[in-house]
């Protein structure tokens, strides 16, 4: 987006890590950015936030009956730009989100 309403934004990469043994298979995770959720994929990505606000990133999984693996961070602008989510073996615990080193 160009113009004068355009907001200056910033790039940030998520590592999504499933188990390598869950009791669930068959699962992507769905990952919410300021109120939106879009579907991801496992391994490294990358999304565009706002470059100058705070921004709250999640992940949930999903198995078509109830949410599991919730995991939540607010991201301020000085935060690193990598994260890491690493999603629970069974499906009712959380998962967990935190600040990695960019890969």
């Amino acid at each position: 987006m160009t113009g004068p309403d355009a907001r200056p934004t910033r790039r940030i990469e998520l590592t999504l890590h499933r188990p390598w043994y869950a009791l669930y298979w068959g699962i992507r995770p769905t990952l919410v950015i300021g109120e939106r959720g879009q579907p991801a994929q496992w391994g490294v990505g990358t999304w565009q936030v706002a470059a100058e606000e705070n921004v709250i990133v999640g992940v949930y999984l999903f198995n078509r009956v109830w949410r599991f693996g919730q995991a939540e961070v607010a991201l301020e602008p000085q935060h690193a730009p990598a994260l890491t989510y690493r999603a629970p073996a069974l499906p009712f615990l959380r998962g967990r989100i935190r600040a990695s080193e960019p890969g």
